[in-house]
Order: structure tokens, then sequence, then C-alpha cells
């Protein structure tokens, strides 16, 4: 996620590399709609990382947001299989579904423990 995130700040900053995301319609720096939604991808990569790190939200939080996250990357797996761009194919097919993986394995796979009742204020 720390990469993804990366690489969305540096096409949001300019950086030449159209040609890797997007659809790989545009080669060099991406026109100002496609860096404004580069940048709002930044935060969003960063909270998932958070959220796989277990740094933000409840147990059941994580999990519900991890697993969304995957299933969503998931689906952004087959749309970079079906870019007319090689260099997005051949970089972000990997690297989403290793993402895709990465965020549903890094979902707690139970609720937060509820506090054990004390028998005797029962």
């Amino acid at each position: 996620m720390l990469g993804t995130t990366a690489f969305q700040a540096a096409l949001a900053a300019g950086a030449p590399w159209g040609a890797a995301a997007w659809g790989g319609a545009t080669s060099g720096v991406l026109p100002a709609d496609q860096r404004v939604a580069s940048a709002v991808a930044v935060p969003v990569y960063g909270l998932l990382a958070a959220f796989a790190a277990g740094k933000i939200g409840s147990p059941t939080l994580q999990r519900r947001v991890l697993r969304v996250a995957s299933v969503v990357i998931g689906a952004g797996a087959v749309l970079n299989l079906a870019s007319p761009s090689l260099v997005e194919r051949i970089i972000w097919v990997p690297v989403t579904v290793a993402a895709s993986w990465a965020l549903w394995r890094s979902a707690p796979n139970r609720p937060a423990a509820l506090p054990a009742s004390n028998p005797a204020t029962a």
C-alpha cells in the first residue's frame, strides 16, 4: 500500500508515468483531472495501510474495511488486465493481485473479545 501511495503521490506531483496509470491512455504527465484523482488516492491508500497495520479502527472495522478494499482492489486487477497499456498490465496486475491478497490476509479473523462478565455482579 505504501508503494502504491508513493506512486500516486508522484503522479499527482507531475511524474511522467502516465503510460503506467489510469488505463495508460496518457504518456508522460497526466492531465489535471487524473492528477487530482491520484492526489485523492494518496490518503485512501495511506488509510488502507494504517488499517492493515492495525493502527486505526476496531478489529471489526478493520476486518470490514480490509475485506471490502480487498475485493475492490481485486476488481482493479481485472481492470488492469484489460488495460491497453502493456506497462500497466505488466506492473499493476501482479501488484493489485498481491495487494488484494495481502489486505484480505491482514484483516482480523474475529471481532474483538467482549469483556468477561463478572459473576458477582450478574
